[in-house]
């Protein structure tokens, strides 16, 4: 680990975790991988969790190694992923295990919660993209299930307030988190009182937000401390992994009025959208099922959700499962051989949420679209990547179409931005420049908005200036972009 004083940021996604130090040296910041480790759901009975205590074991041990190291430790922050959440009672303890937002309770909620409050009234509220894993109706569905959690539970924690806690003994909701549980109304900064009585809600878990920035409070010791960094301050970054992301995006501005930028924070889930100063709530916004999200100093993530590389992950799990072995690199490499456009996949398509299968998954779906069946498994790959960038080309339209502005360069951001292939095909599909990277962009926004937090860095303009000294991005242009045209027509059709 570099000697120089450190921030250290843990960055949970949504298969692995990681705990990673960054430093400022010689004008650029720099990172250290301290600790990596998995993070597998947990299934009981039907029922899909986090393995949450078992992560915790791992955070701290990440953060005790680089405890065990030369560099000072400055400070610490916590990002995960958005809408999961658990509750503490009455004493402060802990309440069950914590759901995962694939648990299959909440298939099905979405016609229950428009008959308690109509879905034009609930985008109204919240300006919030409608998916069946938000927090509303997972709550939804464990009152609807007269879970005996809702009468105990005191205090409502998302997944990186659960880490902070567990880390300082202060329960706070974090503001970029709180905007992700369609409970939150970001035009009046405060919990939906209109939401919260029509799901029948317990008022009292949900507790005043704190911003990113916010210094939470030190670590503590004893045994359920973490030793070697007791005192040492955690401040809050933007505790949802894509608004860490976010603030991680080598661009010369922040918030503008009329973006000519856009980024795509690519993972499991790929985030696409663009940063503006102030919600965006009209009929379009509605009609398109886009969300705002809660950004870093009162900015706002116009964005979609997207299905990811999560398919393109899934295949893999689903072919080693057959005794098939494989890697990245040869699956990417496989893609790039086969012949292009042979299957195209939504990956936003319901059936590939949570299959117990995904090749029988796509198999299906091509049968129910009229399209061949994948002849190997080169077909399989491309068509996860080809699908995923046309998905991207039609967001692409749509948030020109929102902010009415020309949108001129795309940032990937994350594990994706390591995907050439996948790079390339967005260049090409978009017919936009690309720019890859940087690919620990969510752990680099933690640590940037860490150091904002206390005063070591004066704005996010600043810290993307950092950003810009500090990682080069690779760039792709446009490459032969004419064939993804009769692509795009066949990929808007497929469910029509």
């Amino acid at each position: 680990m570099a000697s120089a004083p450190v921030h250290l940021a843990v960055d949970l996604g949504a298969s692995s975790g990681r705990v990673l130090a960054g430093c400022i040296e010689d004008g650029q910041l720099k990172l250290t991988e301290v600790h990596r480790f998995a993070n597998d759901p947990v299934h009981v009975l039907g029922r899909m969790y986090w393995n949450l205590l078992g992560l915790w074991q791992e955070i701290r041990k990440g953060l005790s190694l680089a405890a065990a190291g030369d560099a000072k430790v400055l400070s610490v922050g916590v990002d995960t992923w958005g809408v999961d959440y658990v509750f503490l009672d009455a004493n402060g303890d802990l309440i069950g295990p914590g759901y995962h937002y694939r648990d299959a309770r909440t298939r099905g909620m979405f016609p229950k919660a428009f008959e308690r409050v109509a879905r034009e009234e609930i985008f109204a509220e919240t300006g919030l993209q409608f998916m069946e894993l938000n927090t509303a109706y997972q709550l939804l569905a464990a009152r609807l299930e007269n879970s005996p959690v809702l009468k105990i539970a005191n205090q409502m924690l998302m997944i990186p307030d659960f880490f902070h806690w567990l880390l300082t003994g202060r329960a706070a909701i974090e503001y970029t988190n709180a905007t992700t549980t369609q409970l939150y109304n970001t035009q009046q900064q405060g919990w939906s009182q209109k939401l919260l009585k029509a799901f029948d809600l317990p008022t009292r878990v949900f507790s005043d937000v704190v911003q990113p920035g916010t210094v939470l409070g030190p670590i503590l010791g004893g045994q359920g401390g973490v030793p070697g960094l007791e005192g040492v301050p955690v401040v809050l970054p933007a505790t949802h992994d894509t608004g860490s992301a976010v603030v991680a995006v080598p661009a010369d501005n922040f918030a503008p009025a009329k973006p000519d930028w856009c980024y795509i924070s690519s993972g499991t889930w790929s985030l696409m959208g663009c940063e503006i100063p102030e919600p965006l709530i009209n009929d379009r916004c509605a009609e398109l099922n886009f969300t705002n999200e809660g950004g870093v100093q009162g900015s706002t993530r116009l964005l979609k959700n997207i299905g990811g590389l999560w398919i393109f992950q899934q295949i893999k799990a689903s072919l080693e499962r057959r005794g098939q072995t494989l890697d990245w690199p040869s699956m990417v490499q496989a893609a790039a051989d086969a012949k292009p456009f042979q299957l195209l996949i939504d990956p936003d398509c319901p059936d590939f949420a949570a299959p117990a299968c995904m090749v029988d998954a796509i198999a299906a779906f091509a049968n129910r679209t009229g399209q061949p069946s994948a002849a190997d498994n080169g077909v399989l790959f491309r068509g996860a990547l080809e699908g995923l960038a046309l998905r991207y080309r039609t967001c692409l339209g749509w948030l020109e179409s929102l902010t009415g502005t020309t949108i001129n360069t795309i940032h990937i951001l994350g594990g994706g931005a390591q995907n050439a292939l996948l790079c390339q095909m967005t260049a090409d599909a978009c017919r936009r420049r690309v720019l890859a990277g940087p690919v620990e962009a969510t752990a680099i926004g933690n640590i940037v908005m860490q150091m904002v937090g206390l005063g070591q860095i004066g704005s996010i303009q600043e810290g993307r200036q950092l950003i810009r000294d500090s990682f080069q991005p690779v760039v792709y242009e446009p490459q032969d972009p004419d064939p993804w045209d009769a692509a795009a027509e066949r990929f808007e059709k497929l469910d029509a």
